[in-house]
């Protein structure tokens, strides 16, 4: 009886419990901004807000703040950095840069379930879209299931333009929105004219804006380049919070699909369980009679 309590709940949990995949590592969710050769801010000719870590590694240059130290976190006294410090080459920025790498292999191997045309817009429902070179010009509308762990991953093998004008991104049906996730990932660069945008930008190469960009909830993430902001503002949570769980689109925790055949596998295994179970039960009352 004691091993038939434990052997159909291991089944259930086999069968149905599949693991929950958070792409940010927890030193790559502390930035908002992350750049791999440098971060180049547009100051004092035009101010920059950022909520989040500011950082840089294996390259050292942080430029339109203050003047960081290598390797030492160091605080930002131009005013421009909240819930943040700059991270020029230090081991938290590096860390991040690893986490970073295999945030794309992860978000790199899910399973596509549409194609995106070359200029995006419309209604999309949560899932994982695959296109060449993204352009966003008007109004894009990412429509949620009323869960507050939908995820949305855009994925394109080169660039991601957005237009100066007209282009938005919008969520709707998200409930609160703590364990979502929105996602682009470029094969290159990203180029984010404004005005107003949302996720994280897992770019390979440059991620910049042509000024005044308004990222509330997301992240700019280069993986071998550098980061340029000319008086944006970037949270990597939303409403000016920072970290996981504020309804940021940061961490996202898809339940991810397991394949048929370790569906089968596990069904396999637990039956087995079971199967077991019921043999030994047969022995002990026929020992019994």
């Amino acid at each position: 009886m004691n091993a038939m309590k434990f052997a159909i709940p291991l089944f259930v949990a086999l069968a149905y419990g599949p693991a929950q995949a958070q792409f940010l590592g927890s030193d790559l969710a502390t930035f908002a901004v992350l750049g791999a050769t440098s971060v180049t801010n547009d100051y004092p000719t035009n101010t920059s807000t950022i909520f989040g870590n500011v950082g840089v590694a294996t390259g050292t240059s942080i430029t339109g703040f203050t003047t960081p130290v290598t390797g030492v976190p160091t605080p930002d006294a131009t005013g421009q950095v909240t819930g943040g410090v700059l991270h020029a080459n230090t081991g938290v920025a590096a860390s991040a840069q690893v986490q970073l790498d295999a945030a794309i292999l992860s978000l790199n191997s899910l399973a596509s379930t549409g194609a995106l045309g070359g200029n995006i817009n419309g209604t999309y429902a949560p899932g994982v879209y695959d296109g060449g070179a993204g352009l966003l010009t008007g109004a894009l509308t990412l429509d949620g299931t009323g869960s507050s762990a939908d995820v949305w991953v855009f994925r394109f093998q080169s660039t991601l333009t957005t237009a100066a004008t007209g282009s938005s991104v919008t969520v709707v049906n998200l409930d609160n929105g703590s364990s979502a996730g929105i996602y682009w990932v470029v094969g290159s660069g990203a180029t984010l004219n404004g005005p107003t945008f949302a996720g994280n930008v897992l770019a390979q190469t440059t991620i910049s804006s042509d000024g005044n960009l308004t990222l509330s909830c997301g992240r700019l993430l280069s993986a071998t380049s550098n980061v340029t902001l000319i008086g944006d503002t970037i949270s990597a949570g939303c409403a000016g919070t920072t970290g996981s769980g504020s309804g940021g689109f940061d961490q996202g925790n898809p339940a991810a699909p397991i394949p048929e055949p370790e569906i089968y596998a596990m069904m396999a295994v637990g039956l087995g369980l079971l199967g077991w179970v019921g043999r030994r039960k047969k022995l002990k009352e026929a020992a019994a009679a």
